[in-house]
């Protein structure tokens, strides 16, 4: 198969386009004809050599990027039932991942893809759908809180905002910079901020005219943290 494959810690440039073997699945497994996959974060700073206590750490090299990974089995392993092939499905854990033609996965990592979802939209939701599920569950929204989403222009905070506004609460997103803001802004939001402008936290509470904030989503941390 095609893939493309990291054989030394640093830039995107040292990622290469090349031919490896197919991977097979193994007990438990099932692999993935790979229709989509998703360029995380976290996984362009392992790229870089950067691993730390909030970080995965390091693969072993030659490795093949690519967790997020949409697509439709074609083959499972040993105690897999043969029933999975031809699904759609997505998966956080794929191993190698989906920067490949396949990908080889957990079948109790991989969740069917409904008939309605394309493969890139569930592969850009398998993550950060699931971290905002896990925030909802928490928050308990209701239409009757204040919530301040930070770094609201981001993945995760794009959708609390939005469902936050569909349950008819009151939404602050604070962002950094001027093109971020309006995107908070285009969202709904009741009122987009810059937090890298001095005084926002002012801002908010006057526009807020004394009511509270009753939930925090904060992407951001450190000092603006703080000021939340």
């Amino acid at each position: 198969m095609h893939a493309v494959v990291l054989h030394a810690f640093g830039p995107a440039e040292n990622l290469t386009y090349e031919t490896v073997p197919d991977p097979e699945p193994g007990p438990g497994q099932v692999r993935i004809a790979v229709r989509a996959a998703g360029v995380h974060l976290v996984e362009t700073k392992l790229r870089q050599g950067v691993s730390d206590g909030f970080l995965p750490p390091l693969p072993e090299l030659p490795a093949i990027f690519g967790g997020e990974v949409a697509g439709r089995v074609d083959a499972t392993g040993p105690g897999v039932d043969p029933a999975w092939v031809g699904r759609d499905v997505v998966t956080a854990g794929g191993q190698p991942g989906g920067y490949a033609e396949l990908a080889v996965a957990d079948v109790t990592a991989v969740h069917r893809m409904p008939v309605n979802l394309d493969h890139d939209t569930a592969v850009a939701m398998i993550v950060t759908g699931c971290t905002t599920l896990q925030f909802l569950d928490v928050a308990k929204l209701t239409a009757d809180d204040v919530v301040l989403v930070t770094s609201a222009a981001g993945g995760i905070g794009r959708l609390v905002v939005q469902y936050a506004r569909g349950l008819g609460a009151r939404v602050i997103g604070a962002a950094g910079g001027p093109a971020k803001v309006a995107a908070v802004r285009e969202l709904g939001a009741d009122l987009a901020v810059d937090y890298d402008e001095p005084g926002w936290e002012r801002t908010v509470a006057e526009r807020l005219g004394g009511r509270k904030v009753t939930a925090v989503l904060d992407g951001v941390g450190g000092d603006r943290a703080g000021a939340t």
